[in-house]
Parts: structure tokens; C-alpha cells; sequence
């Protein structure tokens, strides 16, 4: 009897513990308003600040970042310039393509692959793969990325980075459209 207790008691803990990994889904976003009309939104110069978060929640670095943004037809190019808190800058190139129902690709230099992303309503829902340097040492990890247009003027991101499927921490942005 025990054991029959002791393993429904660990089949429900599992099933409770897939069900918290679950992620949300881009169709929850559908009719929340503002609509974000991503061509318009990052169109011109936009400023963010940010910060990365540990898995503890422990925040290990500030920045702030400037974007210039620009389309032709459905190819746009987000030219991000960064500045951390340390002093160091980084400059990232986005190039992206609109493609049908709401989905975007997305490429950078240090993007590995073609990042994917979809809006609806007034989010943005992307996941890509980024090669990121630390310590001397270069890692690749994934990013599942999401935004919410606020108003015409503020956005707001959260991203989750993850190795092997562990979290490895979030980065949290506001984006303000200039």
C-alpha cells in the first residue's frame, strides 16, 4: 500500500511539474489591443534598457541599447548599438523579412540559424538560437523571446536563455519609441 501510495504521489508531482513547464501560447494574444504592427513599431529610433537576470533572479548586467530601424516592402533592418553597464558595446544587425499570417524570420551575425517569430494581437513571440561570448569562451543558447506592445510608444520584452533546456537566466527590456 505504501508503495502504491508513494508512486501515485510521484507520477502526480511529475504531471504537476510538465504542466508548469508548459509555455503560453502566441493564439492567448490574439485579440489584445493595441495590435502590434511590427513594421510600424520598429520603424525610426527606438531606446531600451535592460538587464539579465541569473537563475536566481540576481540581476548580472544593465544595459541600455539604441535602434535604428528601417523597411523596404517586407525586408526590415533593426541596427541595435548597446552599451552595458561595464563600459563595453556590442552592435547587433537584424535583418528581418515579414512573411504570411503574422510570421517573421529574423537573421544577425550571431544568430545561429534563421530565428522564428509569429505576432499576434499585441505580442510578439520569437525563438532563435544566439552565440553568446563569456569569459573568453563563446556558447550557443536559445532564446525564447516575447513582447508586448503596450502602447504606441512602449514595449516590453522578456526572454528566457536556456542550454540543453536548463534556464540559464532572463533578460528583461523596455523599448520606447522615439
Amino acid at each position: 500500500m505504501k508503495r502504491r501510495l508513494l508512486f501515485a504521489s510521484a507520477a502526480i508531482a511529475i504531471l504537476l511539474t510538465l504542466g508548469g513547464c508548459a509555455s503560453q501560447k502566441i493564439s492567448n494574444y490574439t485579440a489584445e489591443k493595441p495590435v502590434l504592427e511590427l513594421q510600424q513599431y520598429f520603424n525610426g529610433t527606438l531606446d531600451a534598457y535592460g538587464v539579465f537576470t541569473d537563475r536566481s533572479g540576481q540581476v548580472v548586467k544593465r544595459f541600455t541599447v539604441v535602434m535604428v530601424c528601417t523597411w523596404q516592402g517586407n525586408e526590415g533592418t533593426l541596427d541595435e548599438s548597446f552599451t552595458y553597464s561595464d563600459g563595453t558595446k556590442q552592435k547587433r544587425i537584424w535583418r528581418l523579412t515579414k512573411e504570411a499570417n503574422g510570421r517573421f524570420t529574423g537573421r544577425a551575425d550571431d544568430v545561429v540559424g534563421v530565428a522564428q517569430g509569429e505576432s499576434l494581437g499585441n505580442a510578439l513571440h520569437w525563438n532563435y538560437t544566439l552565440s553568446l561570448p563569456v569569459d573568453g569562451s563563446v556558447y550557443e543558447v536559445q532564446f525564447d523571446d516575447w513582447m508586448y506592445l503596450m502602447t504606441d510608444k512602449v514595449m516590453l520584452n522578456k526572454a528566457t536563455m536556456s542550454k540543453f533546456g536548463v534556464r540559464l537566466g532572463e533578460v528583461t527590456l523596455s523599448f520606447t519609441k522615439r
